[in-house]
C-alpha cells in the first residue's frame, strides 16, 4: 500500500503541473465527453446519488457530458477504484470516507465514534454551506475534488452467530474498513479487525475466513447477505458518510460552464437523496427481518460502556494528527451551532 501511495503521490505532482498548464492555456484541453461514476455498491444511497446527479447534470448542460454509472464494483475492487480516480482512469468514485483514509488521513475526521447522534446531525454538517465549500477543495493536494457529500447509514455488525453482549465479540474476525477509527474500536472490544474490499466479503464469510463485518444495513440487504449470515448487532457508534470524488485534472479539463454544472448537480443531488437515504435505511431494516434476519442490541449499560471506551480510543487515534484534529474540531463547531450549544 505504501508503494502505491508513493507512486500516487508522484502522480499527483505531475497532475498538479498538468492542471497548471491547462489553466494557463485556455482552450488547450477540450471537454471530455464521458464521465464514468464508479462505486462498490448498488441500489443504495450512493447509487441513487449517481442517478440523480446524472439527471441534474443533463438538465444543466444537456449531452455535453455523458455520464456512465458503474455500480457493484464493475470497475474493480475498492482499492482499484480508489487508484483509478487518483490516476484519472476513472473520472469519479463514490465511497464511504473510511475507505480512503490511506489517501488522506483527514477523511478520518467524520468517523470518530459518537460524533454524530442522528442522520439529521450528519446533514447539518455536510450541508452547512461554509463547511461544504471547505470540504469540496480539502483534498485538492491529492488530485481529487469532492462533488458529493452523502449521508449513508448507521454502522452495524453482521455476524454468522448471534452477538447479544460484548463478551461474544471477543475473538471474532470482523471485516472493517481500512480506517483506524473502525479498526481500533473493534480491537478495544476484543474483535480481530480484518480490512477487506466489499467484493471479497461474501466468499470470506461463506468459507469462515471471517466471522462478521461492519457495514450499513442497505448494503447487507442489497447484496442479500441474509442468505449467508442472519445476525446483525446494532452497534450504533457511528454514521457512515459517503463522498463522490472527482479527478481534479479531468475536472480542470472541462469548460467553466461544465465545471459549475458538475458542482451544482452534485450538491443538488446530495440534498435530494438525503430523505431517500434515511427512508432506505428503514426499509432495509424491514427487509432484513422479512428475509429471516435478526437485529440485536446490547443492554443499555453495555452500550454505554462500549461507547465510553470507543470515545477514548477514537480520541487517542487522532490525537497526534493535527490536520485530522483540525477537521474534527471544525465539525464539532458546526454541530455545536446546530445543537444550539
Amino acid at each position: 500500500m505504501m508503494s502505491l501511495l508513493s507512486s500516487l503521490t508522484r502522480r499527483a505532482v505531475l497532475q498538479a503541473v498538468a492542471i497548471a498548464a491547462l489553466t494557463l492555456t485556455p482552450g488547450l484541453a477540450a471537454a471530455q465527453s464521458t464521465m464514468k461514476l464508479a462505486s462498490a455498491t448498488i441500489n443504495d444511497v450512493q447509487h441513487e446519488w449517481q442517478k440523480v446527479f446524472a439527471e441534474e447534470l443533463a438538465a444543466r448542460i444537456g449531452d455535453a457530458v455523458t455520464v456512465e454509472i458503474y455500480p457493484a464494483s464493475q470497475l474493480g475492487a475498492i482499492p482499484r477504484m480508489t487508484e483509478g480516480v487518483l490516476l484519472g482512469t476513472i473520472e469519479a468514485f463514490t465511497t464511504p470516507s473510511s475507505f480512503v483514509t490511506g489517501v488522506d488521513p483527514r477523511f478520518q475526521a467524520l468517523d470518530v465514534p459518537g460524533l454524530f447522534g442522528s442522520p439529521d446531525e450528519v446533514a447539518a454538517v455536510i450541508h452547512d454551506p461554509a463547511f461544504r465549500d471547505h470540504l469540496e477543495t480539502l483534498y485538492l493536494d491529492k488530485g481529487i475534488r469532492v462533488i458529493g457529500a452523502i449521508y449513508n447509514s448507521p454502522t452495524l455488525m453482521l455476524t454468522r452467530t448471534p452477538v447479544t453482549d460484548l463478551a461474544r465479540v471477543s475473538g471474532l474476525k470482523v471485516r472493517t474498513f481500512a480506517s483506524p477509527l473502525q479498526m481500533e474500536p473493534m480491537k478495544e472490544i476484543g474483535a480481530i479487525p480484518t480490512p477487506l474490499a466489499l467484493s471479497e466479503v461474501m466468499s470470506q464469510l461463506q468459507s469462515g475466513g471471517i466471522d462478521g463485518m461492519l457495514a450499513g444495513m442497505p448494503i447487507l440487504t442489497a447484496f442479500k447477505f441474509y442468505d449467508t449470515a442472519k445476525h446483525v448487532t446494532d452497534l450504533n457508534f457511528s454514521h457512515l458518510v459517503s463522498m463522490t470524488l472527482v479527478n481534479e485534472m479531468w475536472f480542470q479539463s472541462q469548460s467553466a460552464e461544465v465545471q459549475e454544472a458538475i458542482r451544482a448537480a452534485g450538491r443538488a443531488a446530495e440534498e435530494a437523496v438525503f430523505d431517500w437515504g434515511v427512508a432506505n435505511v428503514e426499509s432495509a431494516n424491514a427487509a432484513w427481518l422479512e428475509n429471516g434476519g435478526e437485529i440485536h442490541r446490547f443492554a443499555e449499560d453495555e452500550q454505554a460502556d462500549m461507547m465510553a471506551r470507543f470515545a477514548t480510543v477514537g480520541a487517542a487515534a487522532i490525537a497526534d494528527q493535527p490536520e485530522v484534529m483540525a477537521e474534527y474540531e471544525r465539525i464539532l463547531a458546526v454541530l455545536a451551532a446546530h445543537r444550539g450549544n
